[in-house]
């Protein structure tokens, strides 16, 4: 399906790739990995001819459809969200016309046994059989509906305009129009960043029911489980190849580097042991034979190289303020309306003072709008909302890294909005979060996704805080980064509230689950297992089952088609290999009774002067042309048949 052959990637003043090579086979679901900054996103512009690389080739087959959705996405306005999701079977209608223009041409033709009327045949066979195919499958608006449901929109959604939608949904838009069109390979970067659970759910079953191939970059450890049984590390430039799934990987991983470890000092223990023993009885004559068997033993060993490893992560700790009271935050009988739309309604908590706490459900449901009421933007609700006794709040919104001012530095970002003591430690905090030295003079414009998430992290840690409310803060965030951030929450002594859709960094993190759902707050005592078991899944589930269930009759003429479809594919293939057979048959049989013709003649000459060999030479021609003469009429014998 793709080779990358001997690929080279040089900035100048950093090499990013250094003649790497891999393939991926049809139907191969592969997981990108690698911190911030390593060449994933590249890799994957490059494969999907966006950019091109410094020296070596990437190859597919002629009719490979690819299909790309990167992190960041130029989006058109000017349609509504089914308008925009239909582009995906374009295709169909253009398959209608090119079938309309090949009858035409036919119609148009005499010169019935030339070859270029027979290529004109098969084409005309092969692209109406393709329209045949698409349209078997009935009505595909059920498709665009089911697709669309999947990744999160109701459908009053449908007919509203996408310039109405914030990038994350549009970013869903666009997800959907790639899966429709099933491409050969899709090339997926971070898709999961603006989907909640349940879409991401939805998307793990819609990958594992597909055919095609994939090459996925993800930061969200238990879905790159889920869908890719190969894991691809890129480190310093260099490509690691693991045939497992991601866990399995960093197991696989660790083995592999301490293994690597003990080999090399072994091996360096060994030749110092030689180098001191020739060294010591060097100018011994005695011991000239031993010294010399040492030396060329030296000389033949192949010195292991450790793989560079980049081993630099976060290392930091949120600044605890004084203790809060006993229930930071109480919420009673409390709802919100924006207008006409009631987000959420009789919404009824209380966060006990050191819990941990994550909202989750899907975008869109009140998750933001509670923790806005929290911080104190809105207070047009009803019910109540109380702050406990001492409670000093610090919030990192779900667009914080993209609100960094793009023409500063590293340094400048955080020393304009650091005050008091905490700005003498400027330069440990960067250097904490890998932005130490040269880093820190950079731009924040030239910064990778996850790079400036690390950066809005810091300004979180400028001032003291006994509440922590963390909206979204592991999108772009790379695994190792987030495995410290996790760490640093769990040591943190205060209160936490955490919009999250990463089931595994939820996992084991947080004590309760609130589900924002159809204007209600649930609460899961049992944390992230508890809410996986019991919520409210079940709902969507029964809904999509009914949509699944009107569209069977479908789904089997699609299978049926696409069975027939390759019979006839099949058909073709083999019927073509018939009329070559015949056509060497015809070929071969002109030659022979040519030369036996020959022969016979030189045979009845007057006074000719045959051997033996002569006469076996002519009773070989005669079987081999009976030969060819059963092998034809069998050969058309079975193309009779096949036509």
């Amino acid at each position: 399906m793709l080779t990358v052959n001997k690929l080279t990637v040089d900035f100048g003043k950093r090499l990013l790739f250094d003649n790497v090579s891999f393939s991926v086979s049809a139907s191969e679901h592969v997981a990108l990995v690698g911190r911030n900054g390593a060449g994933k996103s590249t890799l994957l512009k490059l494969i999907a001819g966006i950019e091109e690389p410094t020296s070596g080739e990437i190859s597919f087959p002629k009719d490979c459809h690819i299909g790309y959705l990167p992190q960041v996405m130029k989006l058109k306005d000017g349609k509504t969200v089914y308008q925009e999701v239909e582009e995906a079977f374009e295709h169909i209608s253009d398959l209608e016309k090119e079938v309309e223009d090949l009858t035409r041409e036919m119609q148009n033709r005499t010169d019935y046994e030339s070859e270029s009327y027979q290529d004109l045949l098969e084409r005309f066979s092969a692209k109406s059989d393709a329209f045949m195919l698409s349209q078997s499958g009935g009505n595909y608006h059920a498709q665009i509906e089911k697709t669309l449901c999947g990744l999160g929109f109701d459908r009053e959604d449908f007919d509203k305009p996408t310039s109405t939608f914030s990038g994350g949904w549009r970013m869903r838009i666009e997800l959907a129009k790639i899966l429709l069109k099933r491409p050969d390979l899709l090339l997926l970067d971070e898709p999961t960043n603006h989907l909640d659970i349940e879409s991401i759910r939805w998307l793990e079953n819609f990958i594992a029911s597909s055919k095609g191939a994939l090459i996925l970059i993800s930061h969200d450890r238990q879905f790159l489980d889920n869908t890719c049984k190969r894991t691809i590390e890129i480190e310093l430039g260099n490509l690691y190849d693991y045939k497992v799934n991601y866990t399995r990987y960093v197991s696989l991983r660790e083995e592999r580097l301490e293994q690597q470890k003990r080999a090399f000092e072994n091996q360096q223990k060994m030749i110092k042991e030689t180098e001191d023993f020739i060294e010591r009885f060097r100018y011994k004559a005695t011991k000239a034979v031993q010294v010399q068997s040492r030396i060329k033993q030296l000389e033949k060993v192949q010195r292991i190289e450790l793989d560079e490893i980049d081993e630099r992560q976060m290392n930091f700790s949120f600044r605890p303020a004084s203790p809060s009271g006993e229930y930071p935050v109480v919420v009673e009988d409390m709802g919100k309306a924006f207008g006409d739309h009631q987000v959420f309604d009789h919404a009824n908590f209380m966060i006990k003072r050191g819990e941990k706490v994550a909202f989750v459900g899907r975008n869109g449901e009140g998750k933001t709008t509670m923790v806005r009421c929290i911080m104190g933007d809105y207070h047009d609700y009803t019910g109540t909302l109380k702050l406990g006794h001492n409670v000093e709040l610090s919030y990192f919104a779900q667009n914080e890294a993209q609100e960094l001012d793009p023409n500063l530095t590293v340094f400048d970002t955080i020393d304009r909005v650091a005050v008091g003591d905490i700005r003498t430690s400027i330069n440990d905090m960067l250097g904490a979060f890998m932005f130490g030295g040269e880093e820190s003079l950079k731009k924040v414009g030239v910064l990778s996704g996850g790079e400036r998430a690390r950066l809005a992290m810091i300004r979180l840690l400028l001032r003291p805080a006994n509440v922590l409310i963390l909206d979204e803060p592991t999108n772009h965030l790379d695994i190792r980064s987030k495995n410290v951030l996790k760490e640093a929450i769990m040591k943190f002594t205060g209160t936490v509230i955490l919009v999250s859709h990463d089931r595994y960094f939820l996992d084991g993190l947080v004590d309760k689950v609130y589900e924002f759902k159809h204007g209600k707050v649930i609460e899961y005592l049992g944390g992230m297992p508890d809410y996986l078991e019991h919520s409210t899944f079940s709902d969507d589930i029964a809904v999509q089952k009914a949509i699944d269930d009107t569209q069977e009759t479908d789904d089997k003429k699609v299978s049926e088609a696409a069975v027939d479809y390759e019979k006839q594919k099949q058909l073709r293939a083999l019927r073509k290999q018939v009329e070559r057979t015949i056509e060497k048959c015809e070929k071969r049989i002109k030659e022979l009774e040519s030369q036996i013709t020959s022969m016979e003649e030189d045979m009845n000459r007057p006074n000719a002067q045959l051997g033996e060999s002569d006469y076996i030479k002519y009773n070989k021609a005669k079987e081999a042309l009976d030969k060819e003469m059963n092998l034809w009429e069998e050969a058309s014998i079975e193309l009779e048949e096949l036509q």
